[in-house]
């Protein structure tokens, strides 16, 4: 029997766990990039603020998650926070971790499409009496999000690829599933190309509904 007919009936064999793991996989992915999206959100309109106090705290939230390694901050949650008698699943550790690490990001991505807008509609809107929040959610919020698609919809490709260190912090998910194959069988090569392949399939989706809402939403140039 040939090595990659030995891989293919582990595979098969522990394939209920591997598609188990997956799930998992795209279940995290879901979650940290619908999370990091929307407390990105908040972090960007707190940048805007006028108070020169909250900017800055701002500034160095999205200078410290963008600055701290994924996999520090991960390790930070899950095997320092028990020194101080607070114990979480690996689930919840990697959601925490993720989404401060994604919001920084997308907070940044909506604060560079925030400085390409012309002033001009939001001076406007103000001089008709609109407050500051109804400016922000009518006229500043939609347009940067339209301009940042291809940054937001990049960075659900990094939560996805990203999310394969969770198995670092006892996550299983789909790598950590692979993983186990590879060492049942040793084939560490066939086991790795196949997740390869695999987060390339997944990868190939999330670039295709990127492209079809890129051309429903972003405004013409």
């Amino acid at each position: 029997m040939s090595d990659w007919s030995i891989f293919r009936d582990d595979l098969i064999e522990q394939m209920p766990l591997i598609l188990g793991g997956l799930g998992k996989t795209l279940e995290l992915t879901a979650i940290i990039s619908l999370t990091g999206f929307l407390l990105g959100i908040v972090v960007f309109y707190l940048s805007l603020s006028p108070s020169r106090f909250v900017r800055s705290i701002i500034r160095g939230y999205i200078s410290f998650f963008i600055g701290m390694p994924l996999i520090v901050l991960l390790f930070l949650i899950y095997y320092g926070m028990p020194q101080w008698g607070i114990s979480l699943s690996p689930f919840t550790v990697a959601v925490l971790g993720f989404t401060f690490n994604v919001a920084a990001y997308n907070a940044a991505y909506l604060t560079t499409a925030h400085n390409g807008l012309d002033p001009v509609e939001a001076e406007a809107a103000r001089a008709q009496g609109f407050n500051r929040l109804q400016i922000f959610k009518l006229i500043t919020l939609p347009q940067v999000l339209r301009l940042s698609i291809p940054a937001l919809t990049n960075q659900v490709i990094c939560n996805l690829k990203d999310s394969s260190v969770a198995f670092l912090i006892q996550y299983t998910e789909f790598f950590a599933r692979m993983q186990e194959v590879a060492a049942t069988n040793f084939q560490f090569f066939k086991a790795y190309f196949f997740s390869a392949l695999v987060y390339l399939a997944l990868v190939s989706l999330i670039v295709l509904a990127s492209r079809a809402l890129e051309r429903r939403y972003i405004l013409p140039t």
